[in-house]
């Protein structure tokens, strides 16, 4: 009779397992079901299946929110989900093979759902946009799908894609003709404006802000249109309560640069994952979040774990947008980008020394300078006199004088009694040089002579470039 039972239990076992592996992994997963409890949470908040939905994704957050429009027309936070993997960097994707996730105002419509996908179910994001081919930008197959791999998607668990793919499709059937796509790099908060304000995106990223300051203050879907190579939000007409969101936030920016908020570029080695799976990657190894993560997808692994080992770089900027450090955070949080910041090298300008000026020479005594001869020594300088001296005259070379003409020019004369011939023509070449003064002060010290210093930075600056992989 054991045996029986044991067979019987076998057997409904056996069965369930047929029907669970026919339901999500067969040819109905497009018929997937929203699970019981995101439907009590549904009802918990005043919602319904059928109502219209917003998706919101952020990069370096490494969050995919789902929104729903309550009976009073306003749109309301369902769920946030850890997102498992996007590659690239933050900015927008620009071409073919650069890794880059799209970022930017999208449609999803019902025939950009596959329930057919290798990474389980999937949903393709529609781009390039007419944004991104005013651009001239190029790109297919940007997708929302399963397995934690990504070469340029927003990837989820399997789970968590099935769970979104069933919201977006009970939405789609009850009559949303387009369900909106709102990607952006970052959660548009004045602390993260006032970090990546030099970055090379921020103009991109102010005009997706301005959809973004739409949607939050009057809880609906902005109308987008493009113009001018810019994003148009409701034919660029902002209320007035959103006009003075966008005050308040530029105010709050300000003053949080003025209080010495560094201006930063973030570089990843490839994109970035939610802390969460970064926990559990580092704890049980890339095999076991493979397999929680992606039971239902086709068995690719996860993409470049090696570039999930830690955070990403912090490129410190200077007041022109040029890198002065460069220093690897633990995290793409908040506290943990300031705190890699703040362990920056301090790199202070060389300061030029100031040379001192020359020291004046002291004036000559009063009295008369007597002149010193010195026979022989022509590179001597002239005579120091005063103003009612007897100048010198420089006679001829001494070596071709006879020896009693040489020996009588040191005598001096008084009252004019030498023989003036023979001084001025006879006279030997004398070198002259300074007399000692009647006083007694100190000889003057030599001159110094101070050369400048100079200093130069090393303001190299790493590239990291994302090389394409085959999804």
């Amino acid at each position: 009779m054991a045996i029986k039972q044991l067979a019987l239990v076998a057997f409904v076992a056996l069965t369930l397992a047929a029907c669970e592996e026919d339901r999500y992994r067969g040819s109905a997963r497009h018929n997937i079901p929203i699970p019981s409890a995101t439907y009590a949470l549904m009802s918990e908040k005043g919602m319904s299946k059928d109502q219209p939905i917003i998706i919101r994704s952020f990069k370096k957050e490494s969050e995919l929110e789902v929104w729903k429009r309550k009976a009073d027309g306003q749109y309301a936070l369902l769920k946030t989900y850890p997102m498992c993997r996007w590659s690239g960097q933050l900015g927008p994707k620009v071409r073919e093979g650069d890794r880059m996730a799209p970022e930017g105002f999208y449609a999803i419509a019902p025939q950009q759902m596959n329930p057919n996908s290798s990474y389980y179910v999937s949903f393709n994001m529609g781009y390039p946009n007419a944004y991104d081919r005013s651009y001239g930008r190029t790109g297919a197959h940007l997708m929302v799908h399963g397995a934690c791999s990504s070469a340029g998607c927003y990837s989820m668990t399997d789970d968590q894609i099935g769970e979104i793919y069933a919201l977006v499709r009970e939405a789609q059937n009850a009559g949303q003709r387009a369900v909106q796509m709102q990607a952006y790099p970052f959660r548009m908060t004045a602390q993260n404006l006032a970090k990546h304000r030099l970055d090379p995106n921020i103009a991109f990223w102010r005009n997706l802000k301005e959809g973004s300051d739409y949607f939050e203050v009057t809880k609906d879907e902005p109308a987008v249109s493009v113009a001018g190579g810019r994003y148009v939000f409701n034919g660029g007409q902002a209320p007035a309560a959103v006009a003075e969101k966008r005050r308040e936030d530029e105010v709050q920016v300000a003053s949080l640069v003025a209080k010495g908020t560094p201006a930063i570029k973030l570089i990843y080695d490839d994109g970035d994952q939610h802390a969460s799976f970064k926990r559990a990657l580092a704890s049980n190894g890339a095999d076991a979040l493979n397999r929680s993560a992606s039971w239902g997808s086709k068995d690719v692994g996860i993409s470049r774990e090696d570039a999930l080992a830690s955070g990403p770089r912090v490129v410190v900027l200077d007041n022109s947008g040029k890198a002065k450090a460069t220093v690897r955070a633990a995290s793409a949080e908040n506290d943990a980008i300031l705190a890699a910041v703040a362990s920056a090298p301090v790199e202070e300008p060389a300061k030029p020394v100031e040379a001192k000026p020359a020291l004046a020479p002291r004036p000559a005594a009063a009295a008369t300078q007597l002149a010193k001869v010195v026979p022989g020594n022509p590179q001597q300088g002239p005579v120091l006199a005063s103003a009612s001296s007897t100048p010198v005259v420089p006679a001829a070379p001494a070596e071709d004088k006879p020896f009693l003409q040489r020996a009588l020019s040191f005598m001096p004369t008084f009252g004019g009694t030498a023989d003036q011939g023979m001084t001025t023509a006879s006279a030997p070449v004398v070198s002259v040089v300074p007399a000692q003064p009647t006083s007694t002060s100190a000889p003057l010290p030599p001159r110094r002579a101070n050369g400048l210093r100079t200093s130069s930075l090393d303001r190299s600056t790493a590239a990291y470039a994302s090389q394409p992989a085959q999804r």
